[in-house]
Formats: C-alpha cells, structure tokens, sequence
C-alpha cells in the first residue's frame, strides 16, 4: 500500500478496491475532476476519499492519504 501519493490524481484510471460501501468496490473510471475530501469519475460517480482505496498505476493508494487539496499534496 502506497503511503504518500504525490503526483497529479487528473487522468487516472482507477479502480475501487476497499470501500465502507461495499457496492463502490471493482468500480472503475477515469478521475476528471478532484477536491480536498472527493474524487470525480468520468461515469458521474462522486467518492469520497477517506471512505476507499483504490489502485493507480497497479497501487494501492489509502483514500485518506490523498485526503488533502491537490495543490497541497503535490507541493511537499
């Protein structure tokens, strides 16, 4: 599990692979749009991030380790 994702989340595809509502996981799509506490999918769907994890590029990233603004997480 990947502890501190510093790059862009714009773009991705990503898949759910935890989530506290069970129905998000194996849901897949493309991120197009990002705030502090969410993630926005290409399908409509909106998740928030300290309620999932998901895989980029073959990781698995801890929603709550990306939990910040974009700007903030890619700065430090």
């Amino acid at each position: 599990m990947v502890k501190n994702w510093k790059k862009e989340l714009i773009g991705e595809d990503i898949e759910i692979t935890d989530s506290k509502n069970k129905t998000l996981i194996g849901i897949k799509g493309k991120i197009v749009e990002e705030t502090k506490n969410t993630i926005i999918l290409d399908n409509g769907k909106k998740i928030l991030k300290s309620h999932v994890s998901v895989r980029i590029r073959d990781k698995i990233v801890d929603g709550k380790t990306i939990q910040k603004k974009p700007e903030d997480r890619i700065k430090k």
